[in-house]
């Protein structure tokens, strides 16, 4: 692909610190910056600038590579910052390590022109030029590589346009999707959440002409989570507040609800935090919300069923991807197929007189906030709900008795099983078999739909790191196992090979 470019002007010493910021948070492991430029121009501010916003510390000491020619930065994401100058044959760039700097992080070359055609052809080349007082930038890449700079810049403009010019830009968090988060801070006020999530693109489509995000009904656009936080925050419930929005571009400034988690200092499920969820999970089903939700720019969202196709789907996960991992490439049968989705048509018959509610779809650690310093349901902070659907209330509580990031033992799982289901039964109404048998339903397709997402998110994208959560979730595949209405689909497992594991580790 050839590079294309973009040219910027920089009036001030601040703003070529402004650049640097926005370019920390486009860059990613396997980036070559190549910085040119006379002396002067700039480039030591600008990579001096990336390397604190990387480090989250504007007074990190940042001394010039130029008589070591490299100095390596153990940050978020690794950086290694080389000064060639003093480089007298480009054969030298190997030995100070730059192929592996590249395949761990990021790589910051000043005086580039010295290693000749040793960087690679693929580098983000960004020229600092003398212009009227400023500097001229021009900033050259491959498409997808310049794509990420100009979203970032994009961001900057949205923020500029809305009175936060002179906001600080730190990076947050991305996750599994297209979604990434950043924190500003203004300079006055206080901190914010921004959240980029551009349109997301469609899949290849794999079934009645739709891609599989489609068929499971996930957020193609920051519309359902601006509908789903007004109308949390309308009933009472601690969802941000949307401050400022361009829903066609995917940006959202959001109130900070905070940085505690339910989680303790080790990392593991604290207790009364837990139980806090659950209560407010409780308040949550006894809420009715409306399936129709209009926002001021006239835009409506309908909030989707969790339907069959969409159960369906997403337990496939399992027999498509965990299945062939297991047997080390060998995929299920066609008999194999056809009777674990008929268990699953049989499973999904027997949630249609089961209680439907709002279903957040991811209530666990990584979304819940806690906020001790509120009351009630208030001190609950709910994020990540833009996937919400109406379905079986179960779902959301085994979200959370069955965490997918962290081990919930079970002693503690039955307890906030048990004080759930006495808030159910004391608001009146409430179906505790149907609910039992529900949840059972709903572990059992949380579960399959995890164990395969685990393995595709290896495979297919290349993230290792979620493997870790296998065995924790076997496990939970095997308490849901102990309801009889599972039977069919645990003699299923055992004769294709899927044996839930006895313990989370």
């Amino acid at each position: 692909m050839s590079p294309r470019s973009l040219t910027l002007s920089l009036a001030t010493e601040a703003d070529t610190i402004r650049l640097g910021e926005d370019l920390a948070l486009a860059v990613t492991a396997g980036d070559c910056l190549a910085l040119r430029g006379d002396l002067g121009a700039g480039k030591s501010t600008l990579a001096r600038a990336l390397l604190r916003a990387v480090a989250d510390d504007d007074y990190l000491e940042v001394p010039s590579p130029t008589f070591t020619l490299v100095q390596n930065y153990d940050l978020r994401l690794p950086v290694a910052h080389f000064d060639l100058y003093r480089l007298s044959d480009e054969r030298e760039l190997e030995e100070i390590g730059f192929s592996d700097a590249l395949d761990a992080g990021v790589c910051l070359v000043e005086w580039p022109e010295k290693a000749g055609q040793a960087l690679p052809a693929d580098r983000i080349d960004v020229d600092i030029a003398f212009d009227q007082g400023g500097r001229r930038v021009t900033i050259s890449a491959i498409p997808d590589r310049l794509q990420r700079i100009e979203r970032k810049l994009a961001i900057r403009s949205f923020l500029d346009g809305h009175g936060y010019r002179d906001a600080t830009r730190r990076h947050l968090i991305g996750d599994a999707s297209t979604r990434a988060y950043e924190y500003v801070y203004p300079a006055a006020g206080k901190r914010m959440v921004l959240m980029d999530a551009p349109r997301r693109p469609n899949g290849p489509p794999i079934r009645d002409g739709k891609p599989y995000s489609q068929i499971v009904h996930l957020a193609e656009d920051v519309y359902p989570f601006v509908a789903i936080a007004t109308s949390l925050r309308e009933r009472g419930f601690a969802a941000p507040e949307i401050l400022e929005s361009d829903c066609e571009a995917g940006i959202l400034l959001l109130e900070d609800l905070g940085t505690e988690t339910i989680l303790d200092e080790s990392g593991m499920p604290a207790p009364d935090r837990y139980r806090g969820a659950l209560a407010c999970l409780a308040r949550l089903h006894d809420t009715d919300f409306d399936r129709d939700i209009s926002l001021p720019s006239g835009h409506i969202h309908h909030v989707p069923d969790y339907d069959r196709t969409a159960m369906k789907m997403e337990t496939e996960l399992l027999i498509d991807w965990h299945l062939p991992w297991r047997r080390n490439g060998t995929p299920a049968t066609a008999a194999e197929r056809q009777e674990y989705l008929a268990i699953w048509d049989d499973l999904i018959d027997q949630l249609d007189d089961v209680e439907k509610t709002l279903v957040l779809r991811d209530f666990h650690s990584p979304n819940i906030i806690w906020r001790g310093g509120e009351e009630g349901i208030r001190r609950v902070g709910l994020i990540d709900f833009q996937d919400a659907m109406i379905g079986p209330s179960a779902y959301d509580v085994v979200s959370i008795v069955q965490d997918a990031r962290v081990t919930v033992e079970r002693d503690l799982a039955d307890q906030l099983m048990t004080e759930y289901l006495a808030l159910r039964r004391a608001q009146g109404t409430f179906d505790e078999g149907t609910f039992l048998k529900a949840w059972s339903i709903m572990s059992a397709q949380r579960a399959c739909k995890l164990a395969g997402l685990w393995v595709r998110l290896l495979q297919r994208d290349k993230k290792p790191g979620y493997m870790k959560h296998m065995p924790r979730t076997l496990w939970y595949l095997d308490i849901a196992f102990e309801h009889p209405v599972l039977a069919p689909l645990r003699e299923w497992c055992l004769k294709a090979g899927i044996e839930p594991a006895e313990s989370a580790l």
